[in-house]
């Protein structure tokens, strides 16, 4: 049995552990999001699944497997494990082959499994609770068809149909799959768990039941096929009727001995959250547009794995593993010992973190909620190795005549003192999260703007809600010695906002929260405004106008920059990162996803420069795409940071009101769009003041290629021009953010190719004597316009805005022989130039509009032999 024993534990193990290395590396993993769920759902899940209906399928039908019937069991999990590891290869790279094998794969292993269990059924004598058998045998039918929709999902449909069979798909897979064998296990696993008679009704009970499911199951698939969403939400309804009234026979054992170890503790919990996740589907299904459902179903996907699924299979693993290997209740409580360590606190940190998640709480704020349940999730791995091995040990010790380890009486694992190490944990996590974005949770000295007057005795209350880049009202007037209090209320639907008055300050509230600023007594009028970024500029400032004292000075106008020096750097300092200019290549696919994860960090922006620079994937320049004319684009944007973003791709002609929406930290949404024409174009954040996040970084370049694709050239450059203003910051440390008002007084410290000033003079383009080079240039702007030129090179072919201007040489007319000098772009263009250089040497690229050489738009093409 050993061998049987590692391949099922391990196996199950290489996926649990691979979803924790994905959430912790998940900002550099491609389709990371995707790739955790699926690593639990399809991977430690599924195969959950298969080994242990099994298992039950032998216990309740009173068989045992021969080795032969062992052996081809683990063809079966082989097959299913090649089939899951297909599909985790196939989506992130965007290869539809792989999925539609490993779709199949699965599929085949699991419906071989189906036979199995009929075939067993089909043999075996008449006995009780065959209806769970039933149960398995639906539950794996369900299987192929919800892979089927998953597969379909993996060629790239429009929004309707994406949204559709998204829903289809995941609710064939965690209602039909995992759902019907959960319902057919508790029916006698509930009370064994719980070590508790059994309700009388359960196996009734479970018979009605089932086509209740089965039913609604059908709804929901024919609601989704046929594009009624709320008829979706009406089958999901009638599957939430469907465990109500299964669910009575659960309720008699849990009364009669309530959870007392993690094991039964863990189920319930994810029978809770089963039921939660259940409504907020329903409600999302029947309520959301097309992109919505898609863009936000990563909420409802964290319910479903982290509250039920994931809880679900530890839960059942820490009863099920110490309990198959044997030697009667000693092994048992020899494993438990481990399975049951922090029990209390580890549910406490799952559990409330994921409700604290849900909460309309800051980026960093989940940051640290979300890392601290991960750690309670991943200390099961450790303590189901070591769990199994005590087992393992005790039962040894058993067939030897030893005497236990483990006294007879287990004490309960289900503690106070693990209630308030758990809540104490999250208190820090939380803590730590607002102490890392003090703006989000700053709280105020009520007595820092009280002046010295005499106080009036009268409180003087105000509502100020925050809207459209407004405050309402945007001023009030009081008397000398009133005290003031402000309830700021925050109404935008995607942007967070705050209010500093004088030097009291809010925290950053995301839509629908609401904070008190306490300004104290006053004496003077006081300025106040938003002070995320560029919100300022934007119109959202508050004055507190008090009596006959001159208002407030406007200090918003050009920021104190009128006579701006440029922030010096240190022209002779080694740029720590060098963006890499080559172009991707262009490869087969015709349906592209990416996931753009939207991030707020300190990056050098020139020699010895640092800005905290708004990033699309960390880096100053967001990745550059690549495809044809007819391809698809699916991009998934995150968003990481501590405001509202979005994003805006040139390449595609959509309507800007749904997939160019800001989204709110914390928040997702998919952009799909056809390249319908060819061209270098650009793409940036939408959000308003929109210069503000294109010069903060923002931006970045698709290249569309026509059908028939380019010509083949010796080496592919991208450069995207911009601009960047910002404060003589030394290192990271001292990186301040972009000053709007800079922005408008079109004062830039660097004008800069690929986020960076001068980088290409450190590490210049590469090329040999007679090679062609393709330069792609897109200037992101926000405002200046670029001339791209290559000292020393001429052009022979020059495309700009969709059309040849030249190529090789021959003009529009026909007319041979020409050349050219520069491509000149106004901000939001782009274009492509190509040359020759015909001996060895470094070539300056610049833009000639000399002035923005010299800030930084410059480089160098190093030619050798």
């Amino acid at each position: 049995m050993r061998g049987r024993r590692s391949l099922r534990d391990f196996t199950l193990l290489v996926w649990l552990v691979g979803a924790v290395v994905i959430a912790l590396v998940h900002r550099w993993v491609p389709e990371s999001t995707w790739l955790m769920v699926h690593l639990v759902g399809l991977g430690a899940i599924t195969h959950s699944v298969m080994v242990w209906s099994a298992h039950f399928t032998a216990a309740l039908l009173k068989t045992r497997p021969d080795d032969k019937a062992r052996r081809i069991a683990d063809l079966r999990l082989g097959l299913l494990a090649i089939g899951a590891l297909m599909v985790f290869v196939g989506v992130p790279t965007a290869q539809w082959w792989p999925v539609v094998i490993g779709a199949a794969a699965v599929s085949t292993a699991v419906l071989w499994h189906a036979w199995t269990l009929v075939r067993d059924l089909r043999r075996a004598l008449p006995g009780r609770f065959r209806i769970s058998i039933r149960y398995y045998v639906a539950a794996a039918l369900c299987l192929p068809v919800g892979a089927g929709f998953g597969a379909a999902l993996a060629w790239g449909l429009a929004d309707f149909w994406h949204a559709n069979l998204l829903v289809a798909h995941t609710m064939t897979m965690i209602l039909g799959w995992v759902g019907l064998t959960l319902v057919g296990t508790l029916v006698t696993f509930w009370p064994t768990v719980l070590r508790t008679r059994m309700d009388d009704r359960a196996e009734r009970l479970a018979r009605q039941a089932m086509p209740i499911l089965i039913g609604s199951l059908a709804v929901i698939i024919a609601g989704s096929l046929l594009g009624v969403r709320p008829v979706a939400a009406v089958g999901i309804a009638g599957y939430a009727v469907g465990l109500v009234w299964f669910g009575r026979c659960l309720v008699a054992p849990t009364r009669n001995r309530p959870p007392r170890e993690f094991a039964s503790a863990s189920i319930l919990a994810a029978c809770v959250w089963a039921c939660v996740a259940l409504v907020a589907t329903a409600v999302h299904v029947w309520a959301a547009d097309d992109i919505a459902l898609a863009g936000n179903y990563t909420v409802l996907a964290g319910i479903w794995v982290v509250g039920f699924l994931l809880q679900l299979v530890t839960g059942a693993l820490s009863y099920l593993l110490p309990s198959v290997l044997g030697g009667g209740p000693r092994v048992v409580r020899a494993g438990a010992k481990y399975f049951d360590r922090w029990a209390t606190a580890r549910l406490a940190v799952i559990n409330g973190g994921l409700l604290l998640f849900l909460l309309p709480l800051p980026s960093w704020a989940k940051v640290t909620v979300s890392s601290t349940v991960l750690v309670a999730l991943a200390l099961f791995l450790p303590l189901m190795v070591a769990g199994i091995r005590a087992s393992a040990r005790e039962r040894r010790a058993a067939m030897q005549g030893l005497e236990p380890s483990l006294p007879a009486e287990r004490p309960s694992a289900i503690t106070g003192s693990g209630l308030v190490a758990g809540i104490a944990a999250l208190a820090v996590a939380v803590s730590l999260g607002f102490g890392i974005d003090p703006g989000a949770a700053s709280i105020a000295d009520p007595q820092a703007s009280t002046q010295a007057v005499a106080p009036t005795g009268r409180t003087v209350r105000v509502q100020v809600d925050a809207h459209d880049m407004r405050f309402e009202p945007a001023s009030i007037e009081v008397d000398p010695g009133d005290h003031v209090i402000i309830q700021l209320t925050n109404l935008d639907d995607t942007n967070v906002h705050d209010l500093m008055v004088g030097d009291v300050r809010s925290p950053r509230l995301a839509a629908g929260e609401t904070a008190e600023l306490d300004l104290g007594v006053v004496g003077q009028s006081i300025e106040g405004w938003c002070t995320v970024v560029g919100h300022r500029q934007m119109g959202m400032t508050f004055d507190v106008v008090v009596g006959d004292t001159a208002p407030p000075p406007d200090t918003s106008g050009d920021g104190g920059h009128a006579t701006h020096v440029p922030a010096a750097g240190n022209p002779e300092a080694e740029l720590g990162h060098v963006v890499d200019p080559v172009a991707p290549e262009l490869t087969d696919e015709t349906v592209r996803r990416y996931e753009f994860r939207v991030t707020e960090v300190p990056l050098e922006v020139a020699p010895g420069l640092w800005q905290r620079r708004w990033t699309y994937n960390g880096q100053g320049v967001g990745p550059t795409l690549r495809g044809r004319v007819g391809d698809v684009f699916e991009i998934t944007l995150i968003n990481d940071g501590t405001m509202g973003h979005s994003i805006d791709f040139h390449a595609g002609a959509v309507a800007p009101d749904a997939p160019m929406r800001t989204i709110a930290p914390g928040e997702t949404l998919v952009y799909r769009f056809t390249a319908e024409r060819a061209g270098a174009w650009l793409y940036h954040c939408s959000t308003m003041p929109m210069s503000a996040h294109i010069a903060a970084g923002m931006h970045g370049a698709v290249i569309i290629e026509p059908e028939e694709g380019l010509p083949e050239v010796d080496r592919e450059y991208v450069v995207v021009q911009s601009e960047v203003f910002t404060d003589d910051a030394a290192t990271a440390g001292a990186a301040t953010e972009i000053d709007p008002a800079r922005i408008v007084a079109e004062q830039p410290d660097r004008v800069v190719f690929n986020g960076v000033a001068n980088q290409y003079d450190q590490q210049p383009f590469e090329a040999k004597v007679g090679e062609k080079v393709r330069f792609f240039v897109v200037d992101a702007g926000p405002n200046r316009a670029s001339s791209f030129h290559v000292v020393g090179g001429q052009f022979d072919t020059v495309y700009r805005e969709g059309g040849y201007l030249l190529r090789d040489g021959v003009d529009a007319f026909g007319n041979a022989g020409g050349g050219a000098q520069a491509l000149a772009l106004q901000p939001a263009e782009g274009g492509f130039v190509e040359l020759t250089f015909t001996e060895p040497g470094h070539y300056p690229a610049v833009s000639h509009i000399m002035v923005d050489a010299e800030r930084g738009a410059h480089g160098i093409v190093e030619v050798t032999e």
